[in-house]
């Protein structure tokens, strides 16, 4: 990508068809802009620059939801033939045995978050694994019993690190008070709600003494911030702080090194960047370090139990020495299917080669913003550096509320937004382009333009 590179349609034409990763778009269902405006019963913009009915929406939200490739439907489709023709057979005898279903996407995912086959499990749901995990990791005493975590979280976040809080104040009989227990960093940059990694150093240092859990979100929700997460975690252990974190927004977005960084756990979903499907099957981490501490607390159920004694049915938990500890109950079969549809294209794909198209991807609409800054007013908030966020960028526009994702759905753009004038655009590089760049750069600048 050129230093400064153009600003018209044609070079963006010319960064698709150099892009080795081009191919990947039609591996995936690509909503039509006319369904997506009937489904919202929204009026079509007769702007010449919306897209056509008949024409691939804009679909700049995969940062929410990720959308369907096309080997999902058959992946699904092989386990339903599988049930109907074998039943309880299935289990050993379908084309992916349903018993180890789980053990085929060990693979995969040690690569996607860069930790060991044996540190990571398909299961549950996001905050469930975070509760989960937090049983083990989380273990207030009286004097130190603060979790960290960041004051922009995404709210589910908050409430389960509350209800932990509130949880263990309640069961140690006062031994600290639970208004106490939760630590928000407030970024210094309250407009822009971005962070520097030494403010979060600074706060570890402020509260060393009394923390027991750090636990934030990889790339924050709302910013698109990709915090420096080898050098936060190495502070705080180094500290005696027990680290977690949500990778919600940043599993199959940025390249993680979870063991090599030393985190004791984490947690995210799979149907964001991750393309499984809404509500499909989450993963965990847990660090090698703690796999064979039987004596860690946690929540049992049959599956996490070592297999080799798991069909004696007998009465004592045996935590397996694996992640799949963690887990309570074995996985539902027809979401894991998409999972391992959308982890298959991962690994052809490959993280590095993604991560590389994405700084490009992202680095272009972000200069496309900013050009057109003086004449609209849009203000990029997600950090320049190019390290320092994945693919999302949070747009602030100002003037403009929530009546401007409608005003997008009409143009044939599909965005999310934040209360009050943030707009996040998330172009993916599996299956967004260059071209979908500059065509939402131009509706957004026609649309923020103001009015005479």
């Amino acid at each position: 990508m050129p230093e400064n590179p153009r600003t018209d349609e044609g070079f963006a034409r010319e960064l698709d068809a150099a892009d080795p990763l081009r191919g990947f778009r039609a591996e995936f269902c690509l909503p039509l802009a006319g369904d997506l405006r009937r489904a919202a019963a929204a009026a079509r913009s007769v702007s010449p620059l919306a897209v056509a009915d008949d024409e691939p929406a804009i679909y700049l939200t995969g940062n929410s939801l990720g959308l369907q490739p096309r080997s999902t439907r058959d992946a699904v489709v092989q386990e339903l033939d599988d049930w109907a023709r074998l039943g309880v057979e299935g289990h050993f005898h379908a084309k992916h045995p349903w018993y180890p279903a789980h053990e085929e996407l060990r693979g995969p995912l040690s690569r996607l978050v860069g930790a060991k086959e044996t540190e990571v499990v398909a299961m549950n749901s996001l905050t469930v694994n975070l509760h989960l995990l937090m049983v083990s990791f989380y273990r207030p005493r009286a004097d130190r019993f603060r979790i960290l975590m960041e004051d922009s979280a995404f709210p589910s976040d908050s409430y389960a690190i509350r209800s932990q809080a509130d949880f263990h104040a309640r069961a140690s009989n006062g031994a600290f008070n639970v208004r106490d227990a939760v630590v928000r960093l407030v970024a210094r940059d309250e407009r822009s709600g971005v962070y520097t990694t030494d403010e979060v150093l600074d706060a570890i240092d402020r509260h060393a003494d009394s923390a027991a859990l750090l636990l934030m979100g990889g790339v924050n929700y709302r910013t698109g911030q990709v915090f420096d997460m080898a050098r936060i975690t190495a502070h705080a252990r180094a500290r005696g702080v027990t680290v977690g974190w949500d990778l919600a927004h940043a599993a199959g977005n940025v390249p993680l090194a979870l063991h090599e960084w030393g985190v004791d756990f984490a947690a995210w979903c799979s149907y964001k960047y991750l393309n499984s499907g809404p509500g499909s099957v989450a993963g965990a981490f847990v660090h090698e370090r703690h796999l064979s501490n039987a004596a860690l607390p946690r929540f049992a159920g049959w599956w996490g139990n070592d297999p080799s004694t798991r069909f004696v049915m007998g009465p004592e938990f045996v935590p397996v020495a694996r992640a799949d500890a963690w887990s309570t109950s074995n996985p539902p079969i027809l979401s894991l299917a998409a999972v391992r549809a959308s982890l298959g294209v991962f690994d052809r794909a490959t993280v590095g080669a993604l991560r590389e198209k994405s700084k490009k991807l992202t680095g272009y609409l972000d200069h496309l913003l900013r050009a057109e800054r003086g004449a609209t007013g849009i203000e990029v908030l997600t950090p320049r550096e190019p390290e320092a966020r994945g693919c999302q960028l949070s747009i602030r526009v100002p003037g403009h509320g929530r009546e401007l994702l409608a005003q997008l759905l009409s143009m044939g753009v599909v965005c999310d937004f934040r209360e009050p004038d943030v707009v996040r655009a998330a172009p993916v590089p599996l299956y967004n382009t260059f071209l979908d760049a500059w065509r939402f750069a131009a509706i957004l600048r026609e649309l923020a333009a103001p009015r005479r």
